[in-house]
């Protein structure tokens, strides 16, 4: 059995045929920059199952930027003779810098995490990490695990890639497994945590990519409000199945936008 826990990148990825990483290339001046949309086309380069889920509306994700910026409007005093075009300037960034420290935050925990299955000894979040562990195992009910492997990155010959942080199991090539999606969320023990379509649209693609078409697929959510606290929500064969054609759909969508391998 496979086990992986895969994340979403923060910005736009490209991958190579091979499934190498080409997230950046060499400017004129030799210093790394992003890849762009064309720099993907020349090189014969496949996007990320996250950049194609942006072409996607977000609900949820818009709603909490929205609930930042009116709690910046409400907390932020404008300044004397400071024109209204301004002060909306400051709100506006000030909600972005809300938004910037959840996600810095997230990623650390993500890191601890990885660094946590590797074995290291100097991990930010260490208690998080265990906690992490401990509620996987007793999901799943896993006995045993073979030593993780970490930064395994793929392409699909639909024309997709990404990359998984961690992974092991008993049989890597086998069809069935776990696949996992660690999210950081601000939620307490009484609260309903839930995942949401985008979520299930990138485990299903993400254990088609990996060849793990039969895994079982599950979102983690780690409280930054009670660090400890875990919640596994685990999707249904139905519910993926769906999703997995939902993200087909998105995937013929933003090929035939951005008129890409034309």
């Amino acid at each position: 059995m496979t086990t992986i826990i895969a994340r979403a990148g923060e910005q736009t990825h490209w991958y190579d045929q091979k499934g190498a990483p080409a997230y950046t290339v060499k400017a004129k001046d030799g210093s790394d920059r992003p890849t762009t949309l064309r720099d993907a086309r020349k090189m014969n380069l496949v996007p990320s199952v996250t950049t194609i889920l942006k072409v996607a509306a977000k609900p949820a994700l818009e709603a909490w930027k929205m609930e930042q910026m009116l709690l910046a409007a409400l907390t932020l005093p404008q300044l004397p003779n400071e024109p209204e075009v301004h002060f909306v300037q400051r709100i506006i960034q000030d909600s972005k810098e809300t938004a910037k420290r959840a996600a810095e935050r997230g990623t650390r925990i993500h890191e601890s995490i990885e660094k946590y299955f590797l074995g290291g000894h100097q991990v930010e979040h260490a208690d998080i990490a265990k906690a992490f562990d401990e509620k996987v195992a007793k999901h799943f009910n896993l006995k045993s695990m073979n030593p993780w492997i970490v930064e395994r990155s793929f392409t699909d010959k639909m024309g997709f890639g990404g990359k998984v942080d961690l992974y092991t199991g008993i049989d890597p090539t086998s069809p069935t497994g776990i696949v996992l999606d660690a999210k950081s969320k601000d939620f307490d023990y009484d609260d309903d945590v839930v995942g949401y379509p985008e979520h299930a649209m990138q485990l299903a693609a993400y254990r088609y990519g990996l060849g793990l078409p039969e895994a079982r697929c599950a979102n983690v959510f780690v409280s930054v409000k009670r660090p400890g606290l875990i919640k596994v929500h685990e999707w249904t064969e139905k519910e993926l199945d769906q999703h997995w054609e939902m993200f087909k759909c998105l995937l013929r969508y933003w090929t035939l936008k951005n008129k890409f391998g034309e």
